[in-house]
């Protein structure tokens, strides 16, 4: 008994080593991805609160030997960009001002849509959501040319509502296919029973739809929000100056012919136009998730 419990105890300190050094080698690989992911970003992050002459001395890549917010400011309101010295702010505030609506107006459109076709089928609705399943697929550039052409005729080129038009249609695919895979999912008796009560069309969407759906709206509102604030092609095509949106901006501010670059106040305008859909993740990303694994992507 005493060599039949000695083997054993060393078994069990083999296996034991086995997993100490299995999640030793786990947890090593998964911190060097981690740094060559925040590395760039810590770099950015420190340039933002060094003076230049300290970046021009020292390197982009140093630690930080002085604290200071003078970049933030300029990056904010003073520094020149694209023939303006206003800074980021109208920027920032048009991106704001095509982003909200927009996230908003595209989400519930996607809600009515999923639940039409999700729980009042009709002659042809699957092929419907096939056709719309088209825009998820699609590229923007293909569709450059018609919204030139319909912003044109509206009178909306160069101007955020345009802009807001434009996200709220190339949006629509993707919150209708989130909310129509979620919505497929609410039991169909439930909708029967309204409708048997005498609930039309719309009492059912407020009443038992919308109390159901807070999960993939959030992350519809999500994806929506940070798809719209990040993108650059729309606006730099049909916007100009200073109706262009944060991320055009920033690739002017780039793409400055200037031989001298203010690194300091470029890695401080680089965060202001990261913060929000930052934001929007550290509070609401536990919640993007849980939508998702609650159907909204099936």
């Amino acid at each position: 008994m005493a060599e039949l419990a000695a083997a054993i105890d060393l078994e069990a300190a083999a296996a034991s080593r086995r997993h100490f050094w299995s999640r030793f080698a786990i947890y090593g690989l998964l911190t060097v991805f981690a740094a060559i992911y925040l590395i760039p970003l810590l770099v950015v992050v420190f340039n933002s609160f060094r003076e230049q002459a300290e970046i021009a001395r020292d390197g982009l890549i140093s630690l930080p030997r002085t604290f200071r917010l003078e970049a933030w400011a300029q990056a904010w309101s003073t520094y020149c960009i694209a023939g303006t010295c206003q800074g980021m702010q109208r920027n920032f505030l048009n991106s704001l001002w095509m982003t909200i609506p927009a996230t908003i107006i595209s989400t519930l459109l996607g809600a009515v849509n999923g639940y039409v076709l999700s729980k009042w089928r009709f002659k042809g609705s699957e092929v419907l959501f096939t056709l719309m399943l088209l825009g998820v697929f699609m590229p923007g550039q293909i569709a450059l040319m018609p919204w030139a052409f319909v912003l044109g005729k509206l009178g909306l080129t160069n101007s955020t509502y345009g802009l807001i038009l434009v996200h709220v249609v190339q949006g629509i695919s993707f919150t209708t296919l989130f909310c129509r895979n979620y919505y497929v999912g609410i039991p169909d008796d439930l909708i029967k029973a309204a409708r048997i009560d005498g609930a039309g069309f719309w009492r059912i969407f407020w009443k038992i739809i919308m109390p159901l759906s807070p999960p993939i709206l959030i992350v519809t509102v999500i994806w929506q929000f940070t798809g719209i604030w990040n993108e650059y092609l729309f606006g730099v095509v049909f916007t100009s100056g200073q109706a262009q949106p944060i991320t055009a901006a920033l690739v002017a501010l780039t793409a400055s012919g200037t031989t001298a670059r203010s690194y300091d106040v470029m890695s401080a305008a680089v965060l202001i136009g990261a913060l929000p859909p930052l934001l929007i993740y550290l509070f609401g990303g536990k919640y993007f998730v849980r939508g998702l694994t609650q159907g909204a992507i099936k």
